[in-house]
C-alpha cells in the first residue's frame, strides 16, 4: 500500500511538472513573432488597418467583369481560348469554376477577415492590454467602411453570402458559416457605414484614405440599391453638397495627373513604386493589372506615341461608342478607336517594322483581338512611364470607384424615385452632368421630362457617364434592363454569378439557382 502511495506521488509530480511546462510555454521559443506581439503601439493600430485596405486593390477585376457582363464591353484576348474566365462571364455560359469569380470572393473574405480582426481586438489586444490613442475611433471608422465596401461587393455578385463580423476565423471556422440573407448582409453593411460616418473626418490629409464623405457616398449607393429611396436621397445630398466639384476636362480626369482630383469621392490606389514580379499572384500586386488587360495589342509605334501595348481585352462594344451623341466629349474620353487614332497620327507610326501582319487594316501597327469590335478602353489604356518592373503588373492608375458625377446621378434617381418626388431637383442633377459632358452652361442640353421618362434618362445617363468603370452589368440587373439589354440573359438565374465550387465543396454552401 506503502509503495502503490508513493508511486502515485512521483506520477502526479511528474504530470504537474509536464502541465507546467505547457501552462509556461512561450510560442517565441519556436517563432519570432506571434500574435501576442500585434496592437502593442498606436502604429501597430495604423499599420494593421492599412493591410485592412490592401485586398480592395485585389478586386481590380470587378470592374471589367462589371462591364463585359454587360452590353458595354467583350471579353476579348488573343484567340478563343485566352481569357476563358471572362470569356464564360461574356457569353453567360459561366460555371462556378470560373477563376476571376473565386478570386473575386477569396480577396473580399481575405479584406473581411482583416477587418474582423482589428474590431476583436478593438477594446484591448489578445493579451488584454488596452491602447488608447488621439483618432483611434477614426482609424477604426476606415475600417467598418472598408468591411462594408466588402460585403457590398458579394452581395451584388453573390446574393446570400456568409456574413461574420465578431472576429478572423480560421479555416476549420470557416467550414460551420452558412450563407446569409442578402437582407440581413445589407443591414450589416448600414450598420458599418453609419458606424464609420460618424467617426470619420470630412477630409485627409493622406490621398485614398476614406473620409466621412466616401462613407455617406457608398451608404447612398448600397440605399439605392435596396429601393430605399428616401434615404437615400437624404443621405446623397450631404455629398452632394459638400467640396466635390465637376472637372471640366472630363478625360484628364482618368490621367495621372487627374487622380485624386476634385471630383473624386474615393478612389482605390495603385502604385508602381517598388518593382513587383509576381506572376503567380497578377491580380495582388501593387499595380493595377486592369490597365494592361485593357492595351492594344501588338501596339507597335514610334517613341512619341503615349500608349502601351496590352492585351486586348474589355473591349468596348459598338454599342456602346453608338450610344454617345453628337457633341458628347465623353466618347472620346471613353472609347478609343484604334484605327482612326493611327490614321489621325501617321507621324507616329510611318515607316514601323511589320512585326504582327495579322490585322488586315493596319498590319504594321497592331493585332487583332479576339471578338475585335474595333473600340479600346480610352479610361484606362495603359500609358508608357507609368509602370515599372514587371511592366504588365504594375500600372499606377487608380480606379475612380466614387465620382462626384455618380454621386449627382444617384442623388437625381433618388428624388425622382422617392416616395414624393422631386424631379425638379432630379433634373437639376441630371443636367449639371450633361451641361459638362457637352461642355456648355445653359440648357441646350437639359433634360426637361418628368417621371418615368425621367428616370430613363437618368439611367441612360448613367450607362455614358459611368462607361467602362464596371458598374453597367449591376445597374441593369437592380433596374430590371438586364433581360432586355443583355444577350444570353436568363431572368432568375443571371442577376447572380455562382458561388465558386471551391467554396461549395469546402464549406457546403449551398449554389445560387441555376448553376
Amino acid at each position: 500500500m506503502k509503495n502503490i502511495k508513493i508511486l502515485s506521488l512521483v506520477f502526479l509530480i511528474a504530470s504537474l511538472a509536464s502541465c507546467k511546462k505547457w501552462v509556461d510555454y512561450n510560442p517565441h521559443e519556436d517563432f519570432v513573432i506571434t500574435e501576442l506581439d500585434y496592437l502593442k503601439s498606436e502604429s501597430d493600430y495604423r499599420t494593421m488597418a492599412i493591410s485592412v485596405y490592401t485586398p480592395i486593390q485585389w478586386l481590380n477585376q470587378a470592374v471589367p467583369i462589371g462591364d463585359i457582363a454587360s452590353d458595354n464591353s467583350v471579353s476579348g484576348g488573343e484567340n478563343a481560348s485566352d481569357v476563358l474566365p471572362l470569356q464564360q462571364i461574356d457569353d453567360y455560359t459561366l460555371t462556378p469554376v470560373n477563376d476571376q469569380l473565386t478570386e473575386m470572393w477569396q480577396a473580399a473574405y481575405e479584406g473581411i477577415n482583416r477587418a474582423n480582426y482589428l474590431h476583436q481586438y478593438k477594446a484591448a489586444n489578445k493579451a488584454g492590454e488596452t491602447v488608447n490613442f488621439t483618432g483611434k475611433d477614426a482609424l477604426y471608422g476606415e475600417v467598418y467602411f472598408l468591411r462594408a465596401y466588402y460585403y457590398f461587393h458579394l452581395v451584388r455578385f453573390f446574393g446570400d453570402v456568409p456574413l461574420f463580423t465578431d472576429k478572423r476565423l480560421g479555416l476549420s471556422e470557416s467550414k460551420t458559416l452558412k450563407r446569409s440573407a442578402k437582407a440581413d448582409v445589407y443591414k450589416q453593411i448600414e450598420a458599418d457605414l453609419n458606424s464609420a460616418i460618424a467617426v470619420l473626418p470630412i477630409t485627409n490629409v493622406e490621398k485614398g484614405r476614406v473620409t466621412k464623405y466616401a462613407a455617406q457616398a457608398l451608404l447612398g449607393k448600397v440605399l439605392l440599391y435596396q429601393n430605399k429611396f428616401d434615404a437615400a436621397a437624404t443621405m446623397l445630398e450631404n455629398v452632394v453638397n459638400g467640396p466635390f466639384s465637376l472637372v471640366p476636362d472630363f478625360g484628364g480626369m482618368f490621367l495621372q495627373s487627374g487622380e485624386n482630383g476634385p471630383e473624386s469621392v474615393f478612389e482605390i490606389q495603385y502604385s508602381n513604386a517598388s518593382p513587383y514580379y509576381n506572376w503567380g499572384g497578377v491580380t495582388r500586386g501593387q499595380g493595377n493589372l486592369s490597365v494592361q488587360q485593357c492595351g492594344v495589342r501588338g501596339l507597335n509605334g514610334k517613341a512619341g506615341m503615349p500608349y502601351a501595348a496590352g492585351w486586348s481585352t474589355n473591349l468596348p462594344t459598338v454599342n456602346l461608342a453608338n450610344a454617345f451623341t453628337a457633341g458628347d466629349i465623353r466618347k472620346a474620353a471613353t472609347v478609343l478607336n484604334i484605327d482612326d487614332y493611327i490614321n489621325s497620327n501617321p507621324a507616329l507610326f510611318t515607316g514601323v517594322a511589320s512585326n504582327n501582319p495579322a490585322f488586315a487594316n493596319n498590319p504594321a501597327y497592331q493585332v487583332a483581338p479576339y471578338k475585335n469590335t474595333g473600340w479600346y478602353n480610352q479610361k484606362y489604356l495603359p500609358r508608357k512611364s507609368e509602370t515599372s518592373g514587371q511592366v504588365e503588373l504594375n500600372y499606377l492608375n487608380n480606379f475612380r470607384t466614387i465620382r462626384y458625377a455618380e454621386v449627382l446621378l444617384m442623388a437625381a434617381e433618388a428624388f425622382n424615385r422617392s416616395t414624393t418626388p422631386n424631379d425638379t431637383k432630379a433634373q437639376l442633377y441630371l443636367n449639371r452632368v450633361r451641361r459638362r459632358a457637352f461642355a456648355v452652361n445653359d440648357a441646350s442640353k437639359d433634360i426637361t421630362a418628368t417621371g418615368t421618362a425621367l428616370r430613363q434618362a437618368i439611367w441612360d445617363e448613367r450607362r455614358l457617364e459611368l462607361a467602362m468603370e464596371g458598374d453597367r452589368f449591376f445597374d441593369l440587373v437592380r433596374t430590371g434592363q438586364a433581360a432586355a439589354k443583355i444577350t444570353g440573359f436568363a431572368v432568375g438565374k443571371h442577376e447572380l454569378f455562382p458561388i465558386p465550387q471551391y467554396e461549395i465543396e469546402v464549406s457546403g454552401l449551398t449554389q445560387n439557382p441555376g448553376y
